[in-house]
């Protein structure tokens, strides 16, 4: 406000402190044209700071997007600074190419914002993974389980074939041994009783018919553990077979829950489902976004939004003049370049004419040695002389 009230004499001889030139720079104006603008200075000096805060976002969303990456702090940063730049020179470039002065602008700038939202949107992100990084960190531990599980289903899908053939194989190998162990079994209770006196003979002792059961008992018992030798060891390969399953299972899942981390990818998925999932996060989430968004577009609402000044004037009357010195400029150039070719051919034309000229009457008397030689010279024929006078004599025409 005090710059309206300096005296015109003074106005004309304002000199910007660096901080104002750093803020024009930021905002892609003209210091030269700018310093005699008394209005639109602050004007530039806010699309400056817009595009200062906007760069500063830029610079900690990279570099915590790039933490999240990196095991460094210093690698992130740098690349958080680097990437910081690189988004300032789009939203520098973006600004510049806002003029009121442009009839065909709707088209751009339909096409900057567009831009601008897509960087708003993804620089959005790792801002919010910073916000809600305690709710995201639970999330992820839920999220893990459930890959945990589903990578699990998946193991059972893929090797339930193959263990439900080795369980059956298992089962009907020891079914058909239970039921000779059940057949030894009743022959050896049907032995026992005929010598205690509860069999059907009544008679305690090893008597005849208790004999022919013991027989019966021992032929039964020595086949059932002939069998049993013959299928416990295909019983036990079974048995090792699906344990090699099971263990070669836990060794993936053990494999697998190394790659469970809580990268950007894996924290942007356990940010959605946290907004899927609470109705109070989503809200907040939203929210959030759109001041992020407005973050991000602020220099080009900041620059859409103010009046043309006196600075933008000055500009396209600079550009126009500008352009109006290169034409001419470039009429006389064209102008000086004919000239001097129309002069040096001038020139040129009558050298030549010079030079044919005065060679005439050497030529001749040239002439006339070669045609006395020729005549006193008996063995060379007329086309040689010819051929010697046409390279030695004639002229040959420019390419």
């Amino acid at each position: 406000m005090q710059e309206n009230t300096m005296p015109f004499s003074q106005r004309e001889g304002y000199v910007p402190d660096r901080w104002t030139r750093f803020l024009w720079w930021l905002s892609t104006a003209e210091p030269q044209i700018l310093a005699g603008c008394v209005v639109d200075r602050s004007r530039y000096a806010i699309v400056g700071m817009t595009v200062l805060g906007t760069w500063a976002f830029a610079t900690l969303a990279w570099s915590y997007f790039f933490s999240t990456v990196v095991t460094h702090w210093l690698v992130a940063v740098l690349l958080g600074v680097f990437m910081g730049g690189i988004i300032l020179t789009i939203d520098r470039a973006l600004i510049k190419g806002i003029s009121r002065s442009n009839k065909k602008r709707f088209l751009p700038l339909v096409f900057r914002a567009a831009l601008a939202l897509v960087i708003g949107l993804f620089m959005a992100q790792p801002a919010l993974l910073y916000l809600f990084d305690k709710e995201i960190h639970v999330q992820i531990s839920l999220d893990n389980e459930q890959r945990r599980r589903d990578k699990l289903g998946r193991q059972d899908t893929l090797y339930f074939a193959q263990k439900t053939r080795l369980q059956q194989q298992k089962n009907s190998l020891q079914q058909e041994l239970n039921s000779r162990y059940a057949e030894v079994s009743a022959a050896r209770d049907a032995f026992i009783r005929e010598t205690d006196g509860t069999g059907g003979s009544k008679k305690i002792g090893l008597k005849d018919i208790a004999q022919a059961k013991q027989r019966e008992y021992q032929k039964l018992d020595a086949d059932y553990r002939l069998k049993e030798q013959q299928l416990l060891p295909q019983i036990k390969t079974s048995d090792s077979l699906v344990a090699a399953i099971d263990a070669a299972i836990q060794k993936e899942q053990n494999a697998f829950a190394t790659l469970l981390n809580d990268g950007f990818i894996t924290r942007i998925e356990a940010l959605n489902h946290l907004v899927q999932n609470n109705v109070s996060v989503a809200f907040r989430y939203y929210l959030l976004v759109v001041i992020l968004l407005l973050i991000e577009l602020m220099p080009v609402i900041t620059k859409t939004i103010l009046p043309e000044g006196s600075y933008d004037k000055k500009l396209e009357l600079q550009e126009a003049l500008e352009k109006e010195l290169a034409q001419k400029n470039h009429e006389r150039e064209i102008a000086i370049k004919e000239l001097y070719n129309q002069t040096a051919f001038e020139q040129d034309s009558g050298f030549i004419k010079e030079f044919f000229a005065q060679a005439e009457q050497e030529r001749k008397q040239k002439l006339n040695t070669r045609m006395q030689e020729w005549k006193e010279t008996d063995n060379k024929a007329f086309d040689e002389l010819w051929e010697d006078m046409k390279r030695d004599m004639l002229s040959r025409q420019e390419d």
